[in-house]
């Protein structure tokens, strides 16, 4: 039987990598999955390679940051496939640059808090009646890059330590609900990804005297695929398999963070 059956998912930022890769891997195990994103294309792209496999798909066009569209989205996705049984909070905003302390602005923060922290929060709400007393699974997403301290990312690293700790505080008042809240912290080879790339490989440009940004090293040898290293555990997050385990963050980095996860 497949794993999923039966159950409802929504999958934020569906419409591409990590997403994308999560909602095909829990449409393939029975789950009816609401992709939600902020671009049209993208979301149609996913629906239908989740219907050419006989899985079930419905698009749902959100910006993350607005909370009336959230309620929007869990409304539409309970009237097509009925009560949400799980949720994966992806979705974040990404275009965001590289600065010092120095140069940090408040602005910046706020709005990588907004997509992140503040995002997840509204969805977990807006789902929550629907859980509660019967069966919740939340899986939000965190980064090593924030548990790191890489330089040049205090923005990202407060926006996405704060998921961490909302995933700590709900696994905590909501576990008694049936409802489970743990956190991944992936390190893939994703749009993301790349797009994190060229924004090191710029701060070298700019500082040609500092020393070169070093490859990612991981303790497997090699970076992580989505399909193949990360999807599966969100599903086994997703699944019966993990009821007794919450308010944790799993590390599906190849190692990566080691050190700096102790």
């Amino acid at each position: 039987m497949a794993r999923l059956s039966g159950k409802v998912a929504i999958v934020t930022g569906s419409g591409r990598g990590l997403g994308r890769a999560i909602a095909k891997c829990f449409a393939a195990e029975g789950a009816k999955v609401a992709i939600v994103s902020l671009t049209p294309e993208k979301i149609d792209e996913t629906v239908a390679e989740i219907e050419a496999t006989g899985g079930t798909a419905l698009g749902v066009p959100c910006d993350v940051r607005e909370a009336a569209q959230i309620v929007s989205a869990v409304e539409r996705t309970v009237e097509a496939f009925g009560p949400v049984d799980i949720l994966v909070n992806n979705a974040f905003a990404h275009d965001f640059p590289m600065l010092p302390l120095t140069e940090m602005t408040p602005d910046l923060i706020h709005r990588l808090v907004d997509a992140g922290p503040v995002a997840s929060l509204h969805f977990m709400q807006a789902c929550y009646p629907h859980m509660a007393g019967r069966y919740g699974r939340i899986i939000n997403f965190g980064t090593a890059l924030g548990i790191k301290g890489i330089p040049g990312l205090a923005h990202l690293a407060i926006a996405k330590e704060g998921i961490r700790a909302l995933t700590r505080v709900a696994a905590h008042e909501w576990g008694k609900e049936k409802i489970t809240v743990n956190a991944i912290c992936p390190f893939a080879m994703t749009d993301g990804m790349m797009e994190m790339g060229k924004k090191f490989m710029a701060v070298a440009a700019a500082n040609p005297d500092a020393p070169p940004p070093r490859p990612p090293e991981t303790p497997v040898g090699r970076i992580g695929s989505a399909e193949e290293d990360i999807a599966p555990v969100a599903l086994f997050l997703a699944s019966p398999d993990s009821g007794y385990m919450t308010g944790y963050t799993f590390m599906a980095d190849g190692g990566g963070a080691i050190d700096a996860a102790r």
